[in-house]
């Protein structure tokens, strides 16, 4: 797992060359934006319990299917792992956003993930749905602009989504 800057320089290490200006202002303008970033973060982590519930409750309305008797999510032992299992990606959602890079998000939560579910009889297109209801509350709570680094966020929050929709797309 690397952050944007070491992965930056880890590449051009690699390939023998200097970074290019390109990369410099790159990382010039991440840097610009960190309190932004930060804000985000600390907005979904604070708000990740809530975040988690209220994506399950609204899939489980779409889908009742979910948790009635013979459903995946019946049973409150399974109910309880398919909220650990939306608390799981969040974080790592979040991790990518701290850090500017998704190899985080892809490499301890979302490699081999779609086969566990496979293996499990979980149906990837409803973890999928919830994912992108986690997506749409985070998005409405890191987006909000009482009490955050006034600027505008809307590269920041389609990176935000962007780490949503690579979740949603590594389980359906």
């Amino acid at each position: 797992m690397f952050d944007a800057f070491t992965k930056v320089v880890s590449q051009a290490d690699a390939r023998g060359e200097f970074i290019s200006n390109d990369q410099i202002d790159a990382l010039m303008s991440m840097v610009s934006e960190s309190n932004k970033r930060m804000d985000a973060v600390n907005r979904i982590t604070g708000n990740a319990s809530a975040i988690v519930t209220n994506a399950a409750r609204a899939l489980f309305a779409e889908q009742p299917q979910l948790i009635q008797p013979g459903g995946n999510a019946y049973t409150s032992r399974r109910m309880a792992a398919c909220l650990r299992d939306m608390e799981i990606i969040l974080r790592y959602v979040t991790y990518a956003v701290f850090s500017g890079d998704a190899s985080v998000l892809n490499d301890r939560c979302l490699n081999g993930l779609r086969e566990t579910y496979v293996a499990l009889g979980t149906p990837g297109a409803s973890v999928a749905t919830g994912v992108q209801k986690m997506k749409e509350a985070a998005i409405a709570i890191a987006n909000d602009r009482n009490g955050i680094t006034p600027g505008d966020c809307s590269a920041l929050m389609s990176e935000i989504s962007s780490y949503f929709d690579m979740a949603s797309n590594a389980i359906a």
